[in-house]
This record gives structure tokens, sequence and C-alpha cells, in this order.
């Protein structure tokens, strides 16, 4: 799943924001021909060159604290067959090693939901330009991150990020891309409090990310503690509002 397929969620049809582009580009998800592009914007625009240093400041300390696992030796010579590679004799690089591309994934995706939540609509442009005198620009406080949760499977793997942003009342969904249920029945985003009884959220996808409307009731229970799960109900959603599916992913909202 390329990473704008995380941020395009809104169907706009244009080209990602420079902060996003500044993004992609440090996590290294543009071909050859895109990086040249992106590396002459950076030695002519003093502005984008900047949003790719904060960027890397950002990222950083993610890459630093991720571990790295060499792939089995035995694996290699089959892998640089299929692609036509010649063969070698020399140790794996580090991009060689399943660590670091499952660190990378996790960073693109949480990109990708920093991305969404601080898009903000470009202003405007007045119909006829007026001369006016410019105001001092208060500098604008940076945006918090907004914390992700996972939702994990029985085995432990990731089958949706959260990222909760209680002052919205919103939850951003992205899924990991999976196949529709055999049986028909859709997943349904459920906020449990802790002793309390489950409240639905509505259904969400298994291949886009979308935004989820929290009512303005449930938004106190948006807390740390309490949980967010998915569980398979019909395709029209769970009658009436009591959940009757197995839950199929799950995890404790926190940090809040």
């Amino acid at each position: 799943m390329n990473i704008r397929d995380l941020h395009d969620i809104q169907d706009d049809g244009q080209p990602p924001s420079a902060d996003i582009l500044a993004g992609e580009y440090v996590l290294g998800v543009h071909d050859a021909a895109e990086r040249l592009k992106i590396e002459h914007r950076i030695a002519t625009d003093p502005g984008f060159a900047r949003l790719v240093e904060q960027w890397q400041v950002r990222l950083a300390p993610l890459l630093e604290e991720l571990g790295s696992e060499a792939v089995p030796a035995h694996l290699w010579p089959r892998i640089r067959s299929e692609l036509g590679w010649p063969a070698v004799t020399a140790a794996p690089k580090l991009w060689q090693r399943t660590g670091f591309w499952q660190g990378m994934t996790a960073l693109a995706a949480a990109l990708a939901l920093v991305a969404v939540f601080n898009r903000q609509p470009l202003p405007t442009a007045p119909s006829t330009p007026v001369a006016v005198t410019p105001a001092p620009t208060p500098a604008e406080p940076e945006q918090a991150t907004k914390p992700v949760t996972p939702l994990l499977h029985d085995d432990g793997t990731p089958g949706w990020l959260a990222s909760v942003d209680k002052a919205q009342g919103k939850v951003l969904m992205v899924p990991v891309p999976a196949p529709a249920d055999s049986a028909g029945r859709a997943p349904e985003l459920w906020l449990i409090p802790a002793g309390g009884a489950p409240r639905s959220l509505g259904l969400v996808s298994i291949n886009r990310a979308h935004t989820v409307a929290v009512p303005d009731a449930l938004r106190d229970v948006l807390v740390n503690g309490s949980v967010l799960a998915i569980t398979l109900e019909p395709s029209g959603g769970a009658p009436q509002g009591i959940p009757t599916g197995p839950i199929i992913a799950k995890g404790d909202i926190a940090n809040l």
C-alpha cells in the first residue's frame, strides 16, 4: 500500500502538500526520477528544504530505536535470482534486513496519520486584489502529534491503526488491507469504556483510511483505559447497536 493511499482520504485529486512530500522523501518511498525532482526543489526552495530537515529530525529518533534482524542467508540467493540480480557473497546490507523494512512500514503509516491530522485547507484568494498593510502574524503553536492505537488481531498482527482526536471528536482509522469476510460480514468499530458496555461508532473500511465521527455524548469516553474493538457484523451494522459477531481486533487507548 502506497503512503499516498493513506492520506488521500478527501478524494480532491490534488497532489500531496509540500509537508507530505517532504515526509515521503525522508522515508524514501519515491523512485529515482522523483527523488531527483525533489532534490532539485530542496536545492532551490529554502522553505521546502526546511520541511525536509524537520522530518529528518522528527524521524531520526524512531529509526535509532528500530532493531534489525538479518534475513536467513539461504533466502538471499533465491531472492536475487528471482529479481535477475547477480549472485554476491557479501553480508546483507541494512536494506536487506527484515527489521529495516518492518520499521519503515510502521513509520510510513505513522507519517500518514500525522499528515492527515495536520492537513489544513488552503486559504481562498480574494477575487480582486486589495492593497492592505500586513499585520504581524503571531507564530502558531506546533500541533501535537495524535497518539496512535494499534488494533491487533489475536495473533498480535495489526488490523487497523487508530489515531484519536478527542478535541475534534474523531478517530482516524487506517486499515492494514485485508480480504473481505467470506461470509459477507462487515467490520464495525466499538468504543468500550472501562467496565462499561460497547458503544458502536459505525462500520469501518478494510482497505481505505477514513475518519470516524464520535458522537458528542461519547467524547468523554475517549480516555486512557477505554478500548477500541472491531467485530464482524451484518453488512448493515449490528442490530439494535449490540455486537453479535466475534472480536477480530482490539486495542487500549493510551497516551491521551
